[in-house]
């Protein structure tokens, strides 16, 4: 059976990776599962400078979800090159990275370091964050923006690009429409919705910053509807991730139109989730009749127009 899938001019192996956020450098799960028999890895969000994150307590379950606020700690971009990245050569992983920063220089600078570092088989652009020069706005709200951010980036790399997009928007379709434009080889859908959870008994925020990104099974519905909406009007290429913790719900994502998938959430209750679903896609491929991935992307029966009967 042939898994092996294109998100515009990046191959996969197959069409099962992680999410940036829950696999950490990929490191914490390399005695569990062998990385290499991965579609992809995609890194913890990478800035220019270190950053220590949010205070705790920065996590908290919700009804079929969880809410994060871990403040996008990582190590940097210099560091994740010189202790992180030689791991993930050695277990011959796919390695996408994800990136971030506060204005368009710090994306443009990040692109131009990682642009010809060897073992890098693309870059995910986070653009869910903050525009210090525009007075906090998120970057990924606006269409201008959008396209500003992933031309940045496109004019620095040589690189695959795929951008990431928020679902707290009110056309989803006008921001992949811009970040198309602005040069991205494709889009991953979604990042996480803008949730809060309240202790009653205390009658304070569960987060320590009140606000976090709701993720998990709960946002799967309106992550299938985007990949769908996006991929029925737009000739782009489509990573799907938002609950994905089956099978199914992987299925969902390729039958709307996604050509790939990514686990977050799902890690946290079966660190083993891929070695799963990988064989189990084959298997319903196989049932179904198709041949391969690519003839399951975006096969929804009720979407092509019926035959007149003579």
């Amino acid at each position: 059976m042939n898994l092996k899938t294109k998100i515009g001019r990046l191959v996969l192996q197959n069409p099962i990776l992680v999410a940036s956020g829950c696999f950490g450098y990929g490191e914490e799960y390399a005695p569990l599962l062998d990385l290499s028999r991965l579609g992809g890895v995609v890194t913890k969000g990478i800035s220019l400078k270190p950053r220590p994150g949010n205070s705790p307590p920065r996590l908290a379950e919700t009804p079929a979800g969880l809410l994060n606020s871990i403040g996008l700690e990582n190590v940097g971009v210099d560091r994740f090159i010189e202790e992180k990245l030689p791991f993930l050569r050695k277990q011959k992983a796919c390695v996408l990275v994800n990136i971030f920063g506060e204005s368009l220089g710090e994306y443009r600078k990040l692109a131009e370091i990682l642009d010809d570092i060897d073992g890098i088989a693309g870059l995910e652009v986070n653009i869910s964050c903050p525009n210090v020069e525009k007075g906090g706005l998120e970057f990924g709200v606006k269409p201008d923006s959008t396209r500003k951010v992933i031309e940045t980036v496109r004019g620095k790399t040589s690189l695959p690009v795929l951008a990431k997009l928020s679902p707290n928007v009110t056309d989803i379709v006008e921001i992949a429409r811009a970040a198309m434009q602005g040069g991205a080889d494709g889009l991953t859908l979604i990042n996480t919705l803008k949730g809060m959870a309240i202790d009653v008994k205390t009658r304070c925020p569960k987060l320590a910053r009140g606000i976090g990104g709701l993720s998990g099974p709960a946002i799967r519905p309106v992550a299938v509807r985007m990949v769908y909406e996006v991929s029925r009007k737009l000739a782009a290429p489509v990573i799907g991730a938002g609950g994905i913790d089956s099978t199914e719900a992987a299925l969902e994502f390729f039958i709307a139109g996604a050509g790939a998938v990514q686990i977050g959430t799902g890690f946290l209750i079966n660190p083993r989730l891929p070695l799963t679903i990988i064989p189990e896609l084959v298997g319903y491929l196989d049932n179904q009749g198709l041949k391969g991935i690519e003839s399951l992307v975006g096969n929804i029966p009720a979407d092509k127009p019926k035959r007149r009967k003579k």
